[in-house]
């Protein structure tokens, strides 16, 4: 007797390896975005635009590449410090912390920072204090803490990157505001691709935060940011 094969069969199979497939996928994905989900979940409510922003005795500047002559900042970095400034002359912050790499590919970025705000944007240096090892936004924000004393912070940095920033300062202790740091001359392109990249970057700072890593530099206290606020 010769067996007949059910009408549609071959289709049918296929169809539910294309829909056992597409839930693997989508599992995947959720999966793989946890981390995501995480940073922009734990920024709700603490994000704000340049002119709502709240009061703060400390604004941190998380630094980036400067330009190519190394005295610089290119845009982004610049952004964020002309925030950072519009804060400390409206009263809103007093001590800039601008946070960097003292030893960057581009550049001392804690310096070209400190110049910039100074000579450009007029802000007091006595008011300003530098952290030559915040290395990336995680040692940025535990450094904040366990070096310089910070409790209470706005965090500048540009909107695609501050809910990340924000999340893992909280996390690590510090009770932080984030605040979306103007981006003179970014365009969509770059957008979209500061986008993707913090997406993907949203995974270590999960790997960092949840067995909370010792910075990547060890210092000892320092009274940098209490000195300039008592000055």
């Amino acid at each position: 007797m010769i067996a007949v094969a059910a009408p549609g069969g071959h289709a049918y199979r296929w169809r539910r390896r294309l829909a056992r497939g597409a839930v693997l996928g989508l599992t995947a994905l959720l999966v793989a975005s946890l981390p995501w989900l995480w940073t922009t979940a734990g920024a709700r409510g603490h994000v704000y635009d340049e002119a709502d922003a709240p009061a703060a005795d400390v604004v941190i500047v998380l630094g980036t590449a400067v330009a190519a002559d190394r005295r610089h900042p290119e845009n982004r970095l610049a952004g964020r410090l002309e925030t950072a400034a519009e804060l400390v002359h409206s009263g809103r912050a007093r001590v800039v912390l601008v946070s960097g790499d003292g030893g960057g590919a581009s550049g001392d970025e804690p310096a070209v920072m400190t110049t910039y705000l100074t000579e450009r944007l007029g802000v007091d240096p006595r008011r300003i204090v530098a952290d030559p090892y915040g290395l990336d936004t995680y040692d940025s924000c535990a450094r904040a803490r366990e070096v310089y004393g910070v409790e209470r912070a706005l965090v500048v940095t540009q909107s695609w990157h501050v809910s990340r920033a924000v999340t893992l300062c909280r996390h690590l202790g510090l009770d932080v505001d984030g605040v979306i740091a103007r981006c003179p001359g970014c365009g969509t392109a770059l957008f979209v691709e500061k986008t993707i990249r913090d997406y993907l970057a949203s995974g270590k700072a999960a790997w960092d935060a949840v067995p909370r890593r010792p910075p990547a530099v060890h210092s000892p206290a320092d009274s940098g940011v209490r000195d300039a606020l008592t000055s």
